[in-house]
C-alpha cells in the first residue's frame, strides 16, 4: 500500500518511494537472516550436511 500511494508521485517526486522501498528490502534482509539463525539453531544436523 505504501508503494502504491507514492507510484502516482514518482516521476515529480522520486523520494517518496524510496524511504518505503527501503524500508520493505530491510525486513526482508532481517527476516531471512532471522530465519537462517534459527535453522543453524534448531537444525543440528545442518553443520554435518554442509561439510563443517
Amino acid at each position: 500500500n505504501m508503494l502504491n500511494g507514492a507510484q502516482v508521485y514518482l516521476i515529480s517526486a522520486p523520494w517518496l518511494v524510496w524511504w518505503p522501498g527501503l524500508a520493505i528490502f530491510v525486513s526482508t534482509l532481517a527476516f531471512n537472516f532471522f530465519g537462517d539463525g534459527l535453522r543453524d539453531a534448531m537444525d543440528p544436523k545442518f553443520y554435518s550436511r554442509k561439510g563443517r
